[in-house]
């Protein structure tokens, strides 16, 4: 093994033993002194709660990672099939420990955070990186998947205003709400032009031909797939936006005519 294939092994590790220790140890010591809710929680929902954490954090430093990556490293934006992989396996050893790590915890405590879709979603993932980990190809396109990541954060922060007990019509909930929105349809949904135009770009050059069968099928096939998810994720989360926008906009222009009556 070479050298660099031997540090790309020890920051899976690394990240796969940090996961780990944020979520046993760092998470609940900090939820507690930041969130006199968190020790409300039943057992199951402590559990999720660490979980979502941990998946904000990974977020956040990959996310960042990324865009440092799409604006700075020219050898990939320049060869997006096989250019110079470095920074993108460093950001993608880091994925790569950490989906091993939730899948360790998903499998330990099923009956709270258990979910076949991320099973399948985590085990498609690991599988399009190790082209990505063991071949260096495709690393543009695997930096810019790992831009979705920047949708996470609002949606774990959805959730831990919901078990908190926060109403969906409080300004906390509602802004979180919007930027949910906003920032999904940024790193996912506009961003799609971009992407498939690079895809068209190298479709047919001998670069393309290069990357294995395998490889192609993890590239294209799952890009497809996940696009077609994300569509749907879209529409749904600009329904509810809109619903809870809508309700808060009726209770507004209602109050001044029920404290009218009143006098």
């Amino acid at each position: 093994m070479d050298p660099f294939s031997q540090l790309i092994l020890t920051i899976s590790v690394t990240s796969f033993l940090t996961f780990q220790w944020l979520f046993h140890k760092v998470s609940p010591w900090m939820s507690t002194r930041i969130s006199p809710g968190f020790l409300g929680l039943s057992d199951k929902q402590k559990v999720e709660w660490n979980s979502r954490t941990v998946s904000t954090f990974h977020a956040l430093l990959v996310g960042i990672f990324c865009l440092h990556i799409l604006w700075f490293d020219d050898a990939v934006n320049e060869d997006p099939v096989w250019g110079d992989p470095t920074l993108v396996k460093t950001n993608v050893a880091i994925t790569t420990g950490y989906l091993i790590s939730d899948l360790l915890l998903i499998f330990y405590y099923w009956k709270a955070i258990g979910d076949k879709f991320f099973v399948v979603h985590h085990l498609a993932a690991l599988y399009a990186y190790y082209y990505v980990l063991g071949h260096g190809m495709l690393p543009y396109f695997a930096n810019f998947r790992l831009l979705a990541e920047f949708s996470t954060p609002c949606v774990n922060q959805r959730w831990f205003f919901e078990v908190l007990g926060y109403p969906k019509s409080s300004r906390p909930n509602m802004a979180n709400g919007v930027a949910m929105a906003v920032v999904f349809f940024m790193v996912r949904i506009a961003v799609m032009p971009v992407y498939y135009s690079r895809m068209y770009a190298v479709y047919g050059t001998e670069a393309f031909y290069l990357v294995p069968w395998g490889g192609r099928v993890a590239w294209i096939c799952s890009s497809i797939c996940l696009d077609i998810m994300n569509v749907m994720w879209m529409h749904k989360i600009a329904r509810g936006c809109y619903r809870v926008l809508r309700s808060a906009r009726k209770s507004k222009a209602s109050t001044p005519q029920e404290n009218g009556k009143t006098d």
